[in-house]
């Protein structure tokens, strides 16, 4: 699986927002607010075939967490980002 290349990270304030292309206004209801654990990864994702277990890898390589803990929040991370249609 790969990250939707058409859609935006940008920075708002002290916010990472992930908006859809092509939107002139703000339409609250598709944009998605990103804790700095989920732009992370999702830099290190961009372009890049991935599934959940380079996921962990990028969490282990980044952060000081169990190999468990970092197994079960890149499922999780996986499973929201395929529920957002943010894949392809």
């Amino acid at each position: 699986m790969k990250l939707r290349g058409d859609l935006q990270l940008r920075k708002l304030g002290d916010d990472h927002i992930l908006v859809y292309p092509g939107q002139d206004q703000l339409d609250a209801s598709k944009v998605y607010t990103f804790n700095e654990t989920a732009v992370q990864i999702w830099l290190e994702l961009q372009g890049k075939e991935f599934n959940v277990e380079s996921v962990t890898a990028v969490l282990l390589d980044n952060y000081e967490v169990e190999e468990s803990v970092a197994e079960k929040d890149a499922e999780k991370l996986v499973k929201q980002f395929e529920k957002q249609g943010f894949l392809i």
